[in-house]
């Protein structure tokens, strides 16, 4: 592939905050590449500089191509300009369109699948698939990035790292890498040990030859050679010492570094105690708003401990029945809830926390020993001592979902209802928290846009579709596959139809023609099996193969 653009020793400093230091890499014509990297890393920093927005500290950006014409897709929540009444997906569908059907050979989409529900995410996976250029992708969405890029560029404690593959390869050779540090960096320290063990070893022979150096001029007045032998062994050692100690001081400076683990995040959630009872059940519930209806008479249940996902397109009328879930909305029909159960929620949004507060403020704690207890928990999902006074406001919105997460797990919910959860939060993250859900033993009723989290927590779905909802004893990828093979199983069914349309149209034709061949030329039945012979050729141009 021809090399399209290059990035040389490549800084960006904001005062004495270094975003990225001397990077270098390369993006080679028709690449879909995705950028990676915990937020704040410098990831739309540097979609910014590659797109001429905001200049570099140091380092330079260099294309080798003319006529480069660059389209730059921003977070949606940076177009202040936006129609207000349009809604986060639609905001999203409106850049998208804007970028990707324009004159552009060379694209920059930053979040670019924010608030699209699945149908969404398909048609971009289809028009970037199509698109005839070289794309840059900063992204979340782990599924998309899986269908979409062929390389991934990680922003990482000020330096890049570049991974041949999409975002599942990434991952997976991230950690082998890791590992394979590790392990170099504890044999060069079993090696250091080794040597500090050597040396000591001689010190202790050199001071004894010294010791026996002095002792033989001593007995022998200086005579025999006694004092220089010993000398010599003792000068032989204090050289093997310097040479080990050079050595060591070496391998100090050139050395391996203890490889930096990423930043483990661990949510703990308490077991539920209660099992078995049914938490929610739905009679022939329906809600319509001006005659829209979102949905009609549908019955399903949900029983404690089960993890069951929500499943639909948006406007469908999902977020509705979360609502009418936590009492905060009416339905027709009947709506049981169980009210022994203690309900945790997570909303999609970030507001409803005390900005003027700290981090430690949004905490009830008793004494002492909780505290502790709060600031351990704190700690574990990435908030360390000195950012415990730090006040919300000056929180990213990744660190404030992180803390609605704790503060509802602080609750010991019995049900957690969570609406878009991962918003915001780094791809790691997201991760650990999925393992977290995994384990928990309560009830999950997940309403989410990532594919992946999908997958890995809910067994059980229920669908909003055609104004119904369904409940499906199984999850995702059961029924997404079910789909396809049910198209399948539609669209032979259509070429087995045809088939059998062109072989009767066939027969039809033969037999005209037949007629034809015993009628007299002009006659009124030659003109009508003519005229009939024409359209039944017409018809069968019609039908494509």
């Amino acid at each position: 592939m021809t090399v399209l653009m290059e990035s040389k020793n490549l800084s960006k400093e904001y005062g004495e905050n270094v975003i990225f230091n001397k990077i270098d890499f390369k993006i080679k014509l028709g690449e879909t590449i995705g950028i990676v990297g915990s937020n704040g890393t410098g990831k739309t920093t540097l979609a910014n500089i590659i797109c001429g927005k905001i200049e570099p500290t140091s380092g330079e950006i260099i294309w080798y191509k003319n006529n480069v014409k660059i389209g730059y897709m921003k977070q949606a929540t940076e177009y202040e300009d936006l129609e207000s009444t349009l809604s986060g997906g639609e905001k999203t569908k409106k850049l998208l369109n804007d970028v990707i059907h324009r004159d552009y050979n060379f694209l920059v989409l930053d979040e670019p699948t924010n608030h699209l529900d699945y149908l969404g995410v398909a048609y971009l996976v289809k028009e970037i698939k199509k698109f005839n250029g070289t794309i840059i992708i900063i992204s979340h969405d782990r599924y998309f990035l899986d269908q979409c890029v062929t390389r991934i560029i990680e922003i990482e404690n000020q330096k890049i790292t570049e991974y041949n593959g999409n975002y599942i390869y990434y991952r997976k050779k991230k950690q082998e890498d890791y590992e394979n540090a590790v392990h170099l960096y504890v044999e060069q320290e079993k090696i250091k040990n080794r040597i500090n063990m050597q040396i000591e070893e001689l010190e202790g022979w050199s001071d004894k030859a010294h010791r026996e150096s002095r002792k033989k001029a001593i007995e022998t007045g200086n005579k025999f050679g006694g004092k220089e032998y010993n000398r010599v062994k003792a000068k032989k050692m204090d050289n093997q010492i310097k040479s080990r100690i050079k050595r060591l001081e070496k391998m100090k400076v050139e050395g391996l570094e203890k490889p930096k683990e990423e930043e483990k995040v661990l949510f703990q959630i308490k077991e539920s105690k209660k099992i078995g009872a049914v938490v929610v059940e739905a009679k022939d519930i329906s809600k319509s708003f001006d005659k829209k209806i979102l949905f009609e008479k549908s019955s399903f249940y949900i029983k404690h401990g089960e993890k069951i996902g929500i499943y639909g397109p948006n406007g469908c009328g999902k977020t509705t029945f979360i609502k009418a879930l936590l009492g905060k909305m009416d339905v027709d029909g009947d709506l049981y809830i169980s009210p022994t159960r203690k309900i945790g929620y997570i909303s999609q949004d970030v507001i409803g926390l005390n900005e003027e507060c700290s981090i430690i403020e949004l905490f009830n704690f008793e004494n002492r020993q909780e505290l502790g207890q709060l600031r351990t928990k704190l700690n574990l999902i990435g908030f360390n001592a000195e950012m415990l006074d730090r006040k919300v406001k000056y929180l990213s919105l990744g660190e404030r979902m992180k803390l609605k997460i704790i503060l509802m797990i602080q609750e010991q919910c019995e049900v957690l209802i969570l609406d878009e959860p991962t918003n915001h939060i780094d791809l790691h993250v997201r991760e650990q928290l999925e393992e977290t859900l995994r384990s928990y033993n309560g009830t999950i009723i997940l309403v989410t846009h990532d594919r992946y989290m999908l997958e890995k927590i809910c067994d059980k779905l229920l669908v909003f579709n055609n104004k119904k909802i369904i409940r499906y004893e199984y999850g995702i990828h059961e029924y997404l596959n079910n789909i396809e093979k049910n198209k399948k199983k539609d669209k032979d069914k259509k070429s087995k139809n045809k088939l059998e349309e062109k072989i009767l149209l066939e027969n039809k034709i033969t037999y005209i023609l037949s007629c034809l061949s015993s009628c007299t030329i002009g006659s009124e039945e030659y003109k009508r099996l003519d005229e009939e012979y024409n359209s039944l050729i017409t018809l069968r141009k019609s039908i494509k193969d």
